[in-house]
C-alpha cells in the first residue's frame, strides 16, 4: 500500500499540520519534533506526492464536513464516502456535529486556519456559514442545501423528481388514494418531494387522500396511520417523506392486522439502512449518496485549487427502487372502502 502523509505523522506521533510544517521548512517546527518526523519518514520510505507537495505549499491538509446529526444512515454515508476519497486524496477529514450557529457564534473549523475548504450537509441555517467563509476566503460545498440562492456551489439531489416518480408508481399499480406524510416543513427537499407528489396526481386527475406533516421521525408515521386504522378509514397507498416515517407506517399498519403491500402500499425516500431491514422490503427512492460525496469531493478541492468562481453544482437523479412494499390495487381487497377519501 502506498505510504502517505498520515501514514507519517501516526509513524511520528505527532498531527499532519506539523508533517507538512516540516515538508515546507518552516521554522516554527520545534528540533525534537522535525527530526521525529524525518525518521518517520525514512523509516517508512516516503516520498512526498502532489497531494503533500500541497500541504507544504502553507495547507493544512484538513477539510472540514459540518453536519446535523450521525444518527441518520444518509448522513453517514455522505460522511464515510466523502472521507474515503479525501484520504485517496491525501486529505483528513474533520467532522463537527453542530446546530445551527446563533448571531455573532464562529464554528471552530471556521477559525484560525484550521480548514483548507468546508463542506456544510444539510444545513438548516446556511446564510451565516456562507457569510462567515466567504468573509475568511474559505473554500466550501454545499450538500443538500436548503436556500436555492446558494446552489451555484452545492450538490443536491432531484427531490422532486423523486417524489413524482414514487406518486407515478404507485398511480401506475392502479391506487387513486394516496396519502403522502411528508417531513420536516423547513427542509427544502421536504417541500421539493411533496411538490413532485402532487404534480404526479396533478396529471392523473387524482386528489391526495391526506397530506400531513411531521417530522422525519418513525414516530409520525406509526402515530398518524395508527389513526387511519382506528377510524377504519385506510389510504391504498402511502408515499412517506423518507425511511423512517415510512417505517413507522408499516409497524402500525401490521400491528393493526393491516397487510402491506396487499392491502397498502407504501414507498419511502433515502434508502437508508432500515430499508432493508423491514420485513417486507421497502420500495424506496434511493439518494445516490457515492455520486453526492464524490461530485462534492471534486467540486470543493477543485476551488482550494483555485479554480475560477463560476457556478459549479449539480442536482443529481434520484432512484426508485423496486422492492415489496408495493402491489396493484387490485391486490388490496380485504379492506373495501379504505379507498374512501375522508
Amino acid at each position: 500500500m502506498k505510504v502517505s502523509i498520515f501514514d507519517v505523522a501516526k509513524k511520528a506521533g505527532l498531527s499532519v499540520v506539523t508533517v507538512s510544517r516540516v515538508l515546507n521548512g518552516a521554522e516554527s517546527v520545534r528540533e525534537a519534533n522535525r527530526q521525529k518526523v524525518l525518521a518517520a519518514m525514512k523509516a517508512l520510505d516516503y516520498r512526498p506526492n502532489a497531494a503533500a507537495r500541497s500541504l507544504a505549499r502553507g495547507k493544512t491538509g484538513v477539510i472540514g464536513l459540518i453536519l446535523p446529526t450521525l444518527q441518520d444512515s444518509f448522513f453517514d454515508a455522505i460522511a464515510s464516502e466523502m472521507n474515503r476519497i479525501l484520504a485517496d486524496s491525501g486529505y483528513v477529514l474533520a467532522v463537527s456535529v453542530y446546530a445551527s450557529p446563533g448571531p455573532g457564534d464562529i464554528h471552530y473549523l471556521l477559525q484560525e486556519d484550521r480548514v483548507d475548504g468546508i463542506a456544510l450537509l444539510s444545513p438548516l441555517a446556511e446564510s451565516p456559514y456562507i457569510d462567515e467563509m466567504n468573509r475568511r476566503r474559505i473554500p466550501y460545498v454545499l450538500i443538500d442545501n436548503q436556500m436555492a440562492e446558494h446552489d451555484a456551489f452545492a450538490i443536491n439531489v432531484d427531490n422532486f423528481a423523486g417524489g413524482y416518480a414514487a406518486a407515478k408508481h404507485l398511480i401506475a399499480l392502479g391506487h387513486t388514494s394516496i396519502a403522502h406524510l411528508s417531513g420536516s416543513e423547513p427542509y427544502r427537499s421536504t417541500r421539493e418531494r411533496r411538490s413532485g407528489f402532487l404534480q404526479a396526481l396533478l396529471e392523473a386527475g387524482l386528489e391526495p387522500f391526506e397530506l400531513a406533516g411531521g417530522d422525519y421521525s418513525t414516530a409520525f408515521g406509526y402515530a398518524h396511520a395508527s389513526r387511519w386504522a382506528a377510524a377504519g378509514r385506510l389510504p391504498g397507498a402511502v408515499f412517506a417523506g423518507d425511511d423512517h416515517i415510512a417505517a413507522g407506517v408499516i409497524n402500525a399498519l401490521q400491528r393493526a392486522g393491516v397487510r402491506v403491500p396487499e392491502d397498502v402500499s407504501v414507498v419511502g425516500f433515502d434508502d437508508q439502512r432500515i430499508a432493508t431491514m423491514l420485513r417486507p422490503f421497502l420500495t424506496t427512492v434511493r439518494q445516490p449518496t457515492e455520486r453526492m460525496a464524490a461530485a462534492a469531493v471534486s467540486l470543493l478541492l477543485q476551488r482550494i485549487d483555485g479554480a475560477p468562481e463560476q457556478a459549479g453544482g449539480g442536482r443529481l437523479a434520484a432512484e426508485l427502487l423496486l422492492r415489496e412494499t408495493t402491489a396493484p390495487a387490485a391486490a388490496n381487497s380485504t379492506l373495501p372502502d379504505k379507498e374512501q377519501s375522508p
